[in-house]
């Protein structure tokens, strides 16, 4: 049987920088991940462009994540956006958002665990985890089926709190969750030439008959014509299914694919959209909300928007709350000026775990606050805290919370983190 000393569920940008951060830090580290890439929603689900890692003027999240990305735009030879550290443009967070080649990025999140001497299974998911005095023994599902591997300690990265509910931990699941995306790029057409007006009155007339729906076009309940000038992206809604669990993801891909059908046969008989075509559409779709796990400490809307400094915080965060509702479209609050949140450690560790820690979108938060916590730059910052924390305990043999907050400020910022 394989031993290691920290394994980490979920090799999406929580994932790949907590396994990259216990690596450097020497630990004997095992990344478990159910696709053929790292990277999740910025490489399966089409979301390539993350953020946020600058607020007011200065940048307020580094370290290994923002590493692969800026050796990414190395490899294409891109510039940062011209907004980037641009202290009067964050009203308009999404200008500040980086844009990346996904295929080069998976490639050098590759490259870099092997040279970190991460044990990489793709192709994996976990089923069981039994924990004991030693750590954890995880049951793993591979292409040649079950097999058992031994951890000291085990971070959550699945973005839908899996190992923690096979570990038999608390986790908070809302009764109704925020719509998914199935993203997909169109091309083939000179938006410039359409009349938008007239395919606006032919897709209410279609919707009347059942055709097509709202939500295939765009995130409210208007045709406002931005599907057709952004040649698609990340702009429909796919609601009514909790991607949890298989049962509910398996749900909301089925769901996907059908709006992309719909939309796809209305648009293709509007005139100017004859020879459109279908560039990319996205291996899965990408999911804002599922499971959070409940922790030791728990971030609150009011705390987020306060910019609560906590005495315990291991990163920054910076996004709007950015609550997507299925009827309502976009709730928005922003962040007053200066105002830059932080994250606490005891929002990584599950109530009552031991040697276990989570990182990503299922950080402990409410749900206005995860609306903000789930984007993909802080899913790397603390993805890489808790990478750091779990490195530091399983070679001390304590708890992560009983992990030094100098010295785990210190291995992070060896790292090139940003800490609060």
């Amino acid at each position: 049987m394989d031993i290691f000393e920290v394994m980490v569920i979920g090799g999406g940008m929580a994932g790949l920088c907590a396994a990259l951060q216990e690596a450097r830090a020497g630990a004997k580290t095992l990344l478990v991940e159910k696709n053929g890439l790292c990277g999740g929603t910025a490489t399966v689900a089409g979301i390539n462009f993350p953020g946020l890692f600058d607020a007011w003027g200065r940048q307020i999240i580094a370290g290994i994540g923002w590493e692969l990305i800026t050796r990414t735009l190395q490899e294409t030879g891109q510039a940062l956006p011209e907004q980037f550290l641009n202290p009067d443009s964050n009203r308009q967070h999404w200008r500040h958002q980086v844009r990346i080649n996904a295929l080069l990025f998976a490639a050098l999140a590759d490259e870099g665990l092997l040279e970190a001497g991460v044990d990489c299974r793709y192709h994996t998911m976990l089923a069981t985890l039994q924990h004991q005095r030693e750590g954890w023994t995880a049951g793993l599902c591979g292409k040649d089926g079950l097999y058992e591997v031994q951890s000291k300690m085990v971070i959550d990265c699945s973005g839908d709190a899996n190992a923690t509910v096979i570990a038999g931990y608390e986790t908070r699941q809302p009764e109704t969750t925020q719509p998914g995306t199935l993203s997909v790029i169109v091309n083939n057409y000179d938006c410039e030439k359409l009349d938008l007006a007239l395919i606006a009155a032919n897709f209410a007339a279609a919707a009347a008959r059942g055709e097509v729906e709202y939500c295939d076009i765009g995130w409210g309940k208007t045709f406002t014509g931005g599907f057709l000038r952004a040649h698609g992206s990340n702009s429909n809604h796919i609601a009514g299914s909790n991607a949890a669990d298989s049962s509910g993801k398996t749900k909301l891909e089925i769901a996907g694919r059908r709006s992309i059908r719909r939309l796809y046969r209305f648009l293709k008989s509007q005139p100017g959209l004859e020879n459109l075509e279908l560039q990319m559409v996205a291996g899965e779709c990408g999911v804002r909300e599922s499971r959070t796990i409940v922790g030791e400490a728990t971030v609150s809307a009011e705390d987020y928007l306060a910019g609560r400094k906590y005495a315990d915080a291991i990163c920054n965060a910076f996004y709007q709350i950015d609550l997507h509702d299925a009827d309502e479209g976009l709730i928005h609050r922003t962040l007053a000026p200066g105002v830059v949140p932080t994250v606490p450690l005891r929002a990584l560790i599950p109530k009552q775990s031991q040697d276990f820690l989570a990182a990503g979108r299922i950080l402990s938060s409410d749900r206005l606050a995860n609306s903000a916590l789930r984007v993909q730059a802080v899913c790397m910052a603390t993805g890489q805290a808790a990478g750091a924390a779990a490195a530091l305990a399983a070679g001390s043999s304590c708890q992560p919370g009983a992990v030094p907050l100098p010295e785990l400020h210190a291995l992070l910022r060896r790292h090139q983190a940003i800490v609060p």
